[in-house]
């Protein structure tokens, strides 16, 4: 993207549609753990899906870093239907959408407290048998067996 081209950028209100960004502006992920800061877009709702893989470790550990998660499930070659959900989501021209770490899932609920409810998976595992989700209604973060069928929201980033 040029310089020119940035500058235009108008980023809108935490809640608002971005148009042509996919979503939701869910607001600025700061810069944490070698993971430089971003602005996050939260895709609409897809299926219901399974975490996947319970009673398998997989190498989906970070609490904070959602696309390196979903990425190295699609790339184990494993059955996580939640992340592959969301890695699969397009919108508005954009396929770069992923399932969001616990971290991100609670900057989400921070900004957009009361804009949705329900349980919403994270990519983050918690062990073998368990991945982190988020309970929109209160800010809950439990740890879910990964055989139960939650909500899948897709994010992703926008860096400028």
């Amino acid at each position: 993207m040029q310089a020119a081209e940035q500058a235009q950028i108008t980023i809108p209100k935490i809640g608002a549609v971005w148009p042509g960004q996919g979503g939701i502006y869910a607001g600025f992920i700061p810069a944490r753990n070698g993971v430089e800061g971003y602005h996050l877009i939260l895709g609409d709702e897809l299926e219901r899906a399974e975490w996947g893989q319970y009673g398998d470790e997989s190498p989906a550990t970070s609490l904070i870093d959602g696309r390196t998660n979903t990425l190295a499930l699609i790339e184990s070659g494993g059955e996580y239907p939640a992340a592959i959900a969301a890695h699969n989501h397009e919108a508005d021209g954009h396929a770069d959408f992923y399932l969001p770490a616990a971290a991100e899932l609670y900057e989400i609920w921070l900004n957009l407290n009361g804009k949705f409810s329900g349980w919403v998976w994270s990519s983050s595992q918690r062990s073998a048998d368990n991945a982190f989700s988020m309970y929109f209604d209160d800010g809950l973060q439990y740890d879910y067996d990964k055989f139960n069928e939650l909500r899948v929201r897709p994010v992703r980033r926008f860096i400028r």
